[in-house]
């Protein structure tokens, strides 16, 4: 049995009953998360209140949580605070576009229907960094930048054909 927040919902009927929706999404089950990352997991929770604005579906989604990502520096966990409030308008085909108010984000619901879920990870993928890493490179235990002259080891050049003029005259 899928989870509540996976449900198709429809927008329309929604927004007229200015209805509220409760979730509990857990990041490990959205599939553009899981395709984004190479490890995500944690949770969301909030709250979507559908309204109609100028006779579009419009969605406020306030989630909060966090999500468990994997630093690109030192390839440890690293936590990520999610903390969000956002309003969209809610299209049914691209065409629609030019309904949605300036100050709203259009997005798209195929048919008029979409789920919480949907929602959430169309948010979590625009409020996620891209490419994670730990704010302090200390926590990662990777210095941040080359060692100094001082502390680097004397190079060696290397000559490989330094030799290959006497071994040509032999023959």
């Amino acid at each position: 049995m899928s989870a509540p927040w996976s449900k198709p919902l429809d927008i329309d009927r929604l927004a007229d009953g200015r209805t509220d929706v409760d979730f509990a999404v857990p990041l490990a089950e959205l599939p553009k998360l899981r395709a984004q990352f190479a490890s995500v997991a944690g949770s969301v929770d909030g709250r979507v209140r559908f309204e109609r604005e100028v006779g579009v579906p419009v969605a406020e989604l306030k989630m909060s949580g966090i999500a468990r990502l994997t630093c690109q520096r030192c390839l440890d966990a690293m936590d990520v605070v999610v903390d969000r409030t956002v309003r969209v308008g809610m299209i049914k085909a691209e065409a629609d576009v030019g309904r949605v108010p300036e100050d709203l984000e259009p997005m798209l619901a195929p048919e008029g229907r979409i789920s919480v879920g949907q929602l959430v990870e169309e948010e979590l993928l625009l409020a996620l960094p891209i490419v994670p890493l730990h704010d302090d490179s200390a926590a990662c235990g990777v210095a941040s930048s080359p060692p100094s002259a001082d502390e680097q080891e004397p190079l060696t050049t290397q000559k490989p054909f330094e030799r290959l003029n006497e071994l040509l005259k032999r023959k």
